[in-house]
């Protein structure tokens, strides 16, 4: 529709609106003119005709200005100018009988008034249902029934407006009166199923709606199941008592009202509460006039001759009512909100789909929110993970509140929360639940990153290893292979000649030995790559006493003092010795390189772990740069679970780390260090021969004595390995 038509419509759904609304008004005039009572129009039907006229016309000439493309807007226009045309004729034609009008005149209006109403109920209203909310159908298999409901619609007028008596005693009827009308009484039967049937069709097309719309959809049909709520809570009380169901028709007009809120303002206000609170009342009424009916009939005959039948059954049934309706409350809550109400029980449901995921079922989780509370988007974000969002429902709404997940005083991830319809913030009670929720939710999600953060280790692990085989094997082969190579044919020639040549068969000896000294210098550097050979053979102590008297003089050649002060240590496990050798040096080291220092102390302590310390008294320089080697000691004691501190002191320099004694994982570190101490610590049952675990085991079970003697006993010889002593064997 082109904006050119817009005013056009709004200005002919204006005047529709207005003509019911003068209809109705001209119904109230003639029915005081002509003497009416209140009685008397009810019985005339002028007061529920006029209301319903007013209501659908107003309500639809509303719906029209604000959504003139939306049939239903029209629809109710000529709902409401057929109710309010009957109603304003019933006086009409009362006070054209008094002036004595032309009999053709009152049959005319009589005509008129019979046949303007039943178009009203079967067209146009069932129509409108089967098109609400979006005036479209809910899909092509529907257009049968909507033609069905247009094309059998004259029948009801027919079944009105052709028969019946006139309204005055011996007064005229109105025209196309059938003379065969009792005969046709089947087909009128007809017709009236044919309209429950038309109504039937279209709360089955509401219902399908509803469970495939969208949330803005489902609130707009929500707003429609409010009025039907209503009027069946003023129908039932009204019919059971009065025995005539005229408080249906006053309720009728709801209809029309709900469908302009739910088209032109769904976001009125929240729904699905004010749905939850009428649905609470309805069953209430329900069940206290039913249980008022089944009093009377039980205690008739006991009650009324004693205490009388109103006061006494009233007092019982609001005292048997009284405990109801907080249970129904309850119940229609659980409907609309979920368990928001049972904090406990949503925090059961979250740790039941926990456990059942302990790798990560945060997506699961998310859905378990989302199905506990109602809420139509819950999302998890969560930057550390491989997954930035993982999220319950594919789309967000337009509102969404966020509550921050920290766990250990720091901030783990998000917790998006779409907004309900019609809340514009979340109430106390959905707090108190996330709340709750949000303490395990934080840990699950912290647990996530850690375990995402265990796999990248043991992938950069897997990697590191790969590329050290690569290196070790590209070693191997591009210089030890082919030196020995040479040496096993320089030693297959020397053999040939022994005899023929003796001297070439000497040059080539002298060749032999100088080719397996470097294969030996080869093979020296290759084991030195993956281990400093002083830890073996005088100890982490030794090797950092080895290492300090090396470092007598500064980059700008003054001399500088190293001191290394240690407690007696446990036997380490190999990495930690590693490590500790490695951020050892790499202090020591950047002292004589960086610092003015002139003396520098490194301290070695057992306490709760292996605690080094390396101290100079340099002066200050200002802030330390971290550079790649303090980001090198860094990364050893992270590896092994450790820390380091590095930074100038107003005495000097300070290098400070602490690494954990305990890498077995299964004792303490004193237990460990007594352990390593008496020789007690075997290789786990589960760990095959050969194994890392079984290696540390046999390593630190070593008797001690023995070990330092040994250690002791290298540290005197000269540091010539068994490759050494033999190739120098010729020359002795």
């Amino acid at each position: 529709m082109t904006r050119a038509w817009l005013p056009g419509r709004r200005r002919l759904a204006a005047g529709l609106g207005t003509l019911a609304a003068v209809e109705v008004v001209a119904a109230v005039v003639f029915t005081m003119l002509a003497g009416w009572s209140v009685r008397d129009a009810f019985d005339a039907f002028v007061v529920t005709n006029a209301l319903m006229g007013f209501a659908f016309g107003t309500c639809g000439a509303v719906i029209a200005w604000h959504r003139p493309a939306n049939p239903i807007g029209w629809l109710f226009l000529a709902d409401g100018i057929g109710h309010a045309t009957t109603a304003a004729g019933a006086p009409l034609l009362q006070l054209l009988r008094d002036s004595s009008a032309p009999i053709g005149l009152q049959r005319g209006t009589l005509t008129v008034i019979e046949w303007a109403w039943p178009w009203s109920i079967g067209l146009f209203l069932p129509l409108a249902l089967l098109l609400f909310p979006d005036g479209h159908l809910l899909s092509p298999r529907w257009r049968p029934v909507a033609w069905a409901i247009v094309l059998t619609s004259p029948l009801f007028a027919l079944e009105m407006g052709t028969g019946g008596e006139a309204p005055f005693e011996g007064g005229p009827t109105g025209y196309l009166k059938l003379p065969s009308y009792e005969a046709l009484q089947p087909l009128w039967t007809l017709t009236e199923l044919r309209g429950l049937l038309a109504f039937l069709l279209a709360i089955v097309c509401l219902v399908i709606r509803y469970r495939r719309a969208t949330e803005t959809g489902r609130r707009q049909l929500l707003w429609l199941l409010l009025a039907a709520v209503i009027a069946l809570s003023l129908m039932i009380p009204w019919s059971l008592v009065a025995g005539t169901p005229v408080f249906v028709l006053l309720a009728i007009p709801l209809v029309p009202v709900a469908v302009a809120v739910a088209i032109v303002r769904h976001q009125l206000l929240d729904i699905r509460l004010v749905v939850s609170r009428a649905i609470a009342w309805g069953l209430l009424s329900f069940v206290a006039i039913g249980t008022y009916v089944v009093l009377v009939a039980i205690t008739d005959s006991f009650v009324s001759s004693r205490f009388g039948r109103s006061a006494a059954l009233t007092v019982v049934v609001a005292l048997l009512i009284a405990p109801v309706l907080p249970r129904l409350q309850r119940l229609v809550d659980r409907a609309m909100y979920g368990d928001r109400r049972d904090p406990a029980r949503v925090a059961s449901r979250i740790g039941a789909e926990l456990s059942a995921n302990p790798s990560g079922g945060l997506d699961t989780v998310a859905a378990a929110i989302r199905t506990a509370l109602r809420f139509p988007y819950v999302a998890l974000e969560t930057p550390d993970l491989p997954s930035s969002s993982i999220r319950a429902t594919p789309s967000a709404p337009d509102r969404v509140v966020s509550m921050d997940l920290s766990y250990g005083g720091a901030s783990v991830g998000s917790l998006l929360i779409g907004l309900r319809p019609g809340e514009s913030e979340l109430t106390l009670a959905d707090r108190n639940v996330l709340a709750l929720v949000a303490v395990p939710l934080a840990v699950a999600v912290h647990a996530t990153r850690l375990s995402a953060e265990l796999q990248t280790s043991r992938e950069q692990l897997v990697s590191a290893r790969e590329e050290e085989r690569r290196r070790l094997r590209r070693d191997l082969h591009d210089g030890l292979g082919p030196a020995l190579t040479g040496v096993a044919f320089t030693a297959d020639a020397a053999a040939n000649l022994v005899t023929a040549d003796p001297a070439r068969a000497s040059e080539l000896l002298r060749s032999l030995r100088t080719d397996t000294r470097t294969a030996i210098a080869d093979v020296r550097r290759l084991v030195d790559d993956l281990r400093p050979p002083a830890l073996d053979e005088v100890g982490l102590i030794g090797a950092l006493r080895q290492r300090a008297d090396q470092l007598s003089w500064r980059a700008d050649g003054a001399p500088i003092r190293v001191r290394v002060e240690a407690d007696e240590l446990p036997a380490l496990p190999a990495a930690l010795e590693v490590a500790a050798y490695r951020i050892a040096t790499e202090a020591l080291t950047n002292v004589v390189r960086h610092s003015r220092a002139t003396t520098a102390v490194l301290t070695l302590r057992c306490g709760s772990g292996l605690e080094l310390e390396v101290l100079d008294d340099g002066p200050p320089q200002g802030p330390w740069v971290p550079g790649v080697g303090l980001q090198a000691m860094c990364d050893r004691a992270t590896e092994l679970g450790g820390r380091v501190e590095a930074g100038p002191t107003p005495s000097g320099g300070r290098v400070a780390a602490w690494l954990p004694l305990n890498l077995y994982g299964d004792a303490s570190s004193v237990e460990m260090i007594e352990q390593h101490r008496g020789g007690l610590v075997e290789p786990p049952a589960n760990e095959p021969a050969g194994s890392l675990a079984a290696e540390r085991a046999e390593r630190a079970g070593r008797a001690e004595p023995a070990g330092r003697a040994e250690r002791a006993g290298r540290a005197e010889r000269p540091a010539r390995d068994d490759f050494t002593s033999r190739s120098a064997a010729p020359d002795e």
